[in-house]
Formats: C-alpha cells, sequence, structure tokens
C-alpha cells in the first residue's frame, strides 16, 4: 500500500518561497554575516575631491595607529587596475587621477574595526585640483575639461541617433504637437544591505571571496585582469543578496578584498560599507534630461517623434552606455510612431557615479514620453486612455526604431482590463470626493521592457539538476537571487517536473566552484532563461530516474511508472522505490543533468550603429503593463497623497502569482520613491545627502493599496510561457502620478521628484 505523500510543488500555484522561514528568523547568512577569530578589516580611503591629478598619499599618522596593519595603494596591484563591465575605466585604487569625490586612494587593513576608521581618517590625500565638470553644457563643450583624457569623444561615453520615415520633417504634416523637457533625479538603490563582504587565500592559493553580488562569474574575471592573477585562482560565492536593483551589477568590495586577502593568505579579510560610504562610492540611476517634441494627426493617431536625452554617467562607464541604448530604444513607449528622430548621449561628469538601476535609462525615457501622451491627448481633444489605445502598438507592428515586433505584445489587452476597471469607470465620483482644499486626480501610463542582453552578447545560462544520495533533487544555480524570488521559482519548476514536494529539493547558490556560468541577475532575464534551461536539464534527468527504476521493477513501459515526492511508483501495483535507492545504482554521471540555454536574439536588425547593438537594442521579447494612479493633492501643503493604484501587467503566464504581485508592488513602491521624494542635491560633484535622515523613503504610510492584475498572455519562447516582471513595474508610477497631479490641480511639473515644495510653488504660478 502506498504511503501518503505531501503535495508536490506546482507551476502556476503561490507556492511560498523556499527561503522566507531562514530569512524570517534571522538564520540566513549574507555575506556580511561573517566573523571570525583573527579576521581582518579592511577599509578604503576615499578621494573627497571631484577631480585631480592625483600625487598619492600620506600614511604616517595613519599607520601609528594601535591595529593598523597595512595600507595598502595602487603600486601593490601587479595588474591593470582597471575593472568595468563594458569599458574597463574604473580603477581598484587611483594611481593618476581622481575622478569623483567616491574614488578609492588606499586601502587599509586592520585588526579591528576601530583601528580602521581611526586609520581611514588620518591619512591624507595629496592631489593637484582640476577644473570639474558638473553639467551637461559643460561637458559638451570643446574646450571642457576631459575626464579621461584617452576617450576619444571628449566627455561623450556614448552616443546615439535612430531616425525612421521623415524624421523631422514629418511634424509638418502633424495637426497637434507638443514640446516639453523634463529634469530627472539621481536615485539611490538604498538597499538593506550595503556593499560587503569577506575574502581568504586559502593554503592552495585559491582567492575564495563571499561578496552581495549580482554577478560572480564575471566578478572573477575583472578581478583577475585588474589584480593580474589567474582566473583559476579565484572562487566567488554568492549568497542570498540583501537586496541589490542594480546596484550590485559590478564590482563594489570583491577587489580590494581579493588585494588584501593576497597580501596576507589564511587571515580572513572582511569588508562592510557603512551607509554613508554607500551613498558616496555606489552607484547611482543617471539624472537624466529629456527633451520631447511628439506630434498627431486631427485623427489622434501618433505621427511624429523627435527627442534628446541626456544621461549623467559620472566619471566611469559602469554600465552607462548600455543604460543609455536601452533608454534610446524605450523612447518612444509601446507606440506605432512612423516617424522619429531619436538622439541620447551618456555624458561623462565628475558626479556621482551613475550605473545600472531597475528600470535601466528605462525609466526616464517612460517618465517623459508618457506624460507628452497626456498633453498631446488634452491638446487634441482625446482622453489618455482613449489616446493610448488609438496608438498601442500589437505584435507585427514596428517600433518607433522600426523594429518588427515578433514575440506577444499585450499592451493592448493590459489597456483593455485597465477601462473596465471600477477606479477608471468610477473615477470622476473618486475625485468629486477630495476633502476641504484637497484635488483629487486619476493618472495613466503605459509601459514596457525589454528583456535580456540584447541581439549581440550572448544571452546564455546553464542549469545543473543532481540526484542525491540521500533521495533529493539538488538544483545548483549559477545567477543569484538578489530578493525577488528566483531561487524559489527555480524549485518549483523543478518540483513540478519531478512531483516533488519541497522536503526533496535543495539548492546551491552561485559558487563559481560549484555551479554553472549563467549570466547576471539583471535585464528582467533571470528566470526567463535560467528557467528554460534548467527545464531540459530537469527533463532529462527525470526520464534518467525513470529508467532506471525501471530497470530495478523490471518494467518496459515508462508510462506505468510516476515521479511522487521521495520516490518512484508503479501506478498499477502501488509499489515504491524511493528516490535514495535509485540514486545508489546509479554513477555520478548518470545522476546528473546539464543543459544550456541561449535566448533568442533579433532576426532583423535594421540600420542601427553596430556600437548601439554592441550596448543592447533592438530587443526581441518585451513585457507591458499599464498604470493608474489615483491621487490627492493638498493645494495648502503641496503634499501628493497617492490613494489608490492599479497595475495591468503582461507579461506572459505567471509562475508564482504570489511572487509576481510581489515583484510588482515593490517596483510600484520604488517607482514612487522617485516620482515624489528620492532626491540626491549636488553641489560640484558633492552629495548633500548621505543617509536616511535626509534622503527620503516611502514607507508604509506613503504607499497605497495596489491592485495588480494579469493580463494573461503566453510567450512562446519563455518557460512555461512566462515574460519577466522585474523592472517593468517601475517605470509607470512616476509618469503616472505625475498625469494624476495635471488632472487634478492642471500643473504639470517638470523637473522631479515632485516635493511639495515643487507642487507648491507651481500651484502658486498657476493661480491669478
Amino acid at each position: 500500500m502506498s504511503l501518503v505523500h505531501a503535495r508536490p510543488l506546482q507551476i502556476g500555484e503561490s507556492e511560498p518561497r523556499a527561503d522566507a522561514p531562514a530569512k524570517a528568523a534571522g538564520r540566513e547568512r549574507y555575506a556580511i554575516d561573517f566573523y571570525e577569530e583573527g579576521m581582518l578589516w579592511a577599509g578604503v580611503k576615499r578621494a573627497d575631491i571631484p577631480h585631480a591629478v592625483f600625487d598619492g598619499i600620506d600614511v604616517e599618522a595613519a599607520l601609528k595607529v594601535p591595529g593598523v596593519v597595512d595600507i595598502l595603494t595602487a603600486k601593490d596591484i601587479t595588474g591593470s587596475n582597471r575593472q568595468g563591465v563594458a569599458r574597463r575605466d574604473q580603477p581598484v585604487l587611483v594611481d593618476d587621477r581622481i575622478r569623483h569625490r567616491g574614488d578609492g586612494v588606499g586601502l587599509v587593513i586592520a585588526e579591528n574595526r576601530e583601528a580602521l576608521r581611526t586609520a581611514v581618517q588620518r591619512i591624507t590625500v595629496k592631489a593637484t585640483p582640476l577644473p570639474g565638470v558638473f553639467d551637461f553644457e559643460t561637458a559638451l563643450r570643446e574646450d571642457a575639461p576631459r575626464i579621461h583624457e584617452d576617450h576619444p569623444d571628449g566627455n561623450i561615453l556614448l552616443k546615439g541617433h535612430l531616425e525612421t520615415g521623415d524624421g523631422t520633417a514629418a511634424f509638418k504634416a502633424c495637426a497637434h504637437v507638443v514640446e516639453a523637457i523634463f529634469e530627472l533625479p539621481y536615485q539611490e538603490h538604498a538597499y538593506l544591505e550595503t556593499e560587503a563582504g569577506w575574502a581568504v587565500t586559502r593554503e592552495d592559493g585559491t582567492v575564495e571571496i563571499t561578496a552581495s553580488t549580482q554577478t560572480p562569474f564575471r566578478d572573477r574575471a575583472e578581478i583577475a585582469e585588474a589584480l593580474g592573477i589567474e582566473e583559476e585562482r579565484i572562487r566567488v560565492i554568492a549568497p542570498f543578496c540583501g537586496g541589490a536593483f542594480g546596484g550590485k551589477d559590478g564590482i563594489t568590495v570583491q577587489s580590494l578584498l581579493a588585494l588584501a586577502a593576497l597580501k596576507y593568505p589564511g587571515r580572513p579579510v572582511k569588508m562592510w560599507w557603512e551607509r554613508e560610504e554607500s551613498f558616496v562610492a555606489s552607484a547611482k540611476r543617471h539624472r537624466a534630461r529629456c527633451h520631447y517634441r511628439l506630434g498627431a494627426g486631427a485623427d489622434g493617431r501618433f505621427h511624429a517623434l523627435a527627442a534628446e536625452l541626456f544621461y549623467d554617467t559620472g566619471p566611469y562607464d559602469h554600465l552607462g552606455g548600455a543604460v543609455m541604448a536601452l533608454g534610446l530604444e524605450h523612447t518612444g513607449g509601446p507606440y506605432r510612431i512612423p516617424n522619429t528622430c531619436l538622439k541620447a548621449w551618456a555624458i561623462y561628469t565628475n558626479n556621482p557615479v551613475g550605473g545600472a538601476f531597475r528600470a535601466f535609462g528605462i525609466a526616464q525615457a517612460t517618465a517623459a514620453m508618457e506624460q507628452m501622451v497626456d498633453m498631446l491627448a488634452e491638446k487634441a481633444g482625446y482622453s489618455p486612455l482613449e489616446i493610448r489605445r488609438i496608438n498601442a502598438v500589437n505584435q507585427g507592428d514596428k517600433t518607433p526604431l522600426g523594429v518588427t515586433l515578433q514575440t506577444s505584445t499585450g499592451i493592448v489587452q493590459c489597456l483593455e482590463i485597465l477601462q473596465e476597471h471600477r477606479m477608471w469607470r468610477d473615477r470622476a465620483v473618486w475625485k468629486n470626493e477630495a476633502g476641504p482644499f484637497k484635488k483629487r486626480g486619476v493618472g495613466l501610463a503605459a509601459v514596457m521592457h525589454g528583456m535580456g542582453y540584447g541581439p549581440v552578447i550572448p544571452d546564455v545560462a546553464n542549469a545543473r539538476i543532481e540526484l542525491t544520495h540521500d533521495g533529493r533533487f539538488q538544483v545548483a544555480c549559477g545567477v543569484v537571487d538578489m530578493g525577488q524570488g528566483n531561487a524559489s521559482t527555480f524549485l518549483q519548476i523543478a518540483g513540478d517536473i519531478l512531483s516533488q514536494d519541497r522536503k526533496h529539493l535543495t539548492l546551491v547558490l552561485p559558487d563559481t566552484a560549484r555551479t554553472l556560468p549563467s549570466g547576471s541577475a539583471s535585464a528582467s532575464r533571470t528566470t526567463y532563461t535560467y528557467g528554460n534551461a534548467l527545464i531540459k536539464a530537469t527533463f532529462l534527468l527525470r526520464e534518467r530516474v525513470l529508467k532506471r527504476c525501471a530497470d530495478l521493477m523490471m518494467v518496459s513501459d515508462l508510462g506505468e511508472l510516476a515521479l511522487i515526492p521521495g520516490a518512484v511508483c508503479h501506478v498499477t501495483t502501488e509499489r515504491e522505490f524511493a528516490l535514495g535507492e535509485i540514486a545508489r545504482v546509479m554513477d555520478g554521471n548518470e545522476r546528473v543533468a546539464v543543459a544550456h540555454f541561449r535566448a533568442p536574439q533579433s532576426c532583423e536588425l535594421p540600420d542601427i550603429d553596430p556600437n548601439l547593438r554592441l550596448h543592447g537594442i533592438p530587443h526581441v521579447v518585451f513585457s507591458y503593463g499599464a498604470h493608474l494612479a489615483g491621487v490627492e493633492v493638498d493645494l495648502l501643503t503641496g503634499d501628493i497623497a497617492v490613494k489608490q493604484y492599479l497595475a495591468v501587467s503582461d507579461c506572459g503566464r505567471i509562475l508564482n502569482p504570489q511572487l509576481f504581485e510581489q515583484q510588482v508592488q515593490g517596483g510600484i513602491a520604488q517607482g514612487l520613491g522617485y516620482a515624489l521624494m528620492e532626491e540626491i542635491p549636488v553641489e560640484k560633484g558633492e552629495m548633500k545627502t548621505l543617509n536616511f535622515s535626509t534622503y527620503l523613503l516611502p514607507t508604509a504610510l506613503d504607499i497605497p493599496d495596489m491592485t495588480v492584475i494579469t493580463a494573461g498572455g503566453h510567450e512562446a519562447t519563455g518557460p512555461y510561457g512566462l515574460k519577466g516582471v522585474g523592472e517593468m513595474p517601475t517605470s509607470g508610477p512616476l509618469p503616472a502620478v505625475a498625469n494624476a497631479v495635471a488632472d487634478a490641480c492642471g500643473i504639470r511639473l517638470r523637473h522631479f521628484p515632485m516635493t511639495p515644495e515643487r507642487v507648491l510653488a507651481a500651484l502658486k504660478k498657476e493661480r491669478p
């Protein structure tokens, strides 16, 4: 008689996250959670100068601090001393020129954290100041100071120019034209776990680095080149990440830790940036300026778009070129626009480093475009929803880049669902319920987001799954879970195919010694790419297990066997073999299945600069969404309260509804912070806010109840029909809220975030 078995994990069901109990109980160990007897501490002396010739550091006073072991400089580095994803232009430690205040000039190694802090403070930086570059206008002048003297395009890291149809000449045929310039702010990632990790050089010479990172395999290659050691000698381990949002898509502590560990083999070295240091040294969402001009015919159909986007990438690339390219690709949003002239620049300055951030350049472009759509709707006499429906793309249509959409395209369905929702139908009644000295408004935004690395860089994943001797299936995942829950989804995929419950599934987190390269946790690609690879590997192992069990049971028809939690069962006789028994008769290679997946790349490449294609455009697969925000504006204080929010998303089939909803809600919350309060004032390269006492983040009191709906759909290339959801929701809140404020009060802000001070100033200007 068969034993009673637990219910296996199933695709399409809301399964609790596998990591939730350990995290909630505080048992999960992050990269920051390492302490050991004899451990050394490492910390960085920052330049605190925006632009200067570096003449060295005076360490005499610092070396006298009790507990200080050593102070390393660029002279201790035998490799290139340069790191970076697309372009190796950022020094591990400065050796020639200081390019922003967060540059590291010395690495202090100490026995304890107190000695480390004191020593860092006592180091004197010797430098010859140079004129700084802090704004777009200065950076683009021919006589501007060069941030990188050897760069062929001056202070332009990357530029793009894409044109379709008649370009700007098409505006002559437009019945309605609107134009505006929008200024978008820096945004801090504000992850709970700041940059941290530890490293040790083992007896065999291997440098083992445990770090909070999104990219362990790429980190290994960068560290090897920068420090001048063999890649085979480096092992990078990436435990669960305490938040990243793109901010750990690139080297932070890794090379510095390796440098210290190599100098003192056998002794673990720990580094942990405090919040203030994280603000100073980490990458930000790019500050941007977006100049748009949009035209339509009398029938409301978009006819022409001209746009110029400027992204402040700071002193280093740090994926700034790719950020700009994706912004350029998404400049026109999910609409048919036959005539376009789209230009963008990623510009070097001496400001904070601009880098990867959830919605990767697209949030800035969407913030501008979706406000332009509302402005044109008002001028042409259409409702904001109607004009979006008239112009929204369908599969087979061309994007504003002139690329034909060949995969699932559900923006129309998203808008149709939104149209039938009570928040849209009953908006007039809801707006009339505002209290004294308050006005309410409802705003929309349509969003899209490309998935993956684009047409040139191979977007691949390699999955490994093993049946262990204790009768469990072990998924070895080489792509990081930075809090979005993809690791749980991978177990859910394996559990669904193998009919296993969570008890019989285990996970190996990314480790360059134990898992296979599967790319970065970025670009809304994680579950799409690794999930596809894992499905192939899991079906392969499933067949092997059933065949081996068939031999043990002397059964010729595999259809008579079924996997159940912990065992294989003969469906007629209910005879069972435990998975552990089956594993013991399989050899090592038979128990392990490996599969590779390469994401589809565009088969249609219009006349796009090869350098732009290299930086990630055009994409093949897009996710879509339609957002609605209901706001209440206090006319006396200028405060904006978001009272209701609706997000309808086309992300293909939803594998875990609970995780899907959490991802959308998290993206909206981050987008609301970008829209309403998150801002870093910068004066001559110096940030005027360095912690959460002055950098405001939305709390539970600022976030409304959010209604999250899926438009359904199925993406043929995705695992079970899935598309990525991680980034797309972040782009909607700023334009949706801005459009709602305009609906409520008739004001259109051009400088963001929409702080009470800016709202009040706009209200006063509007009043007679």
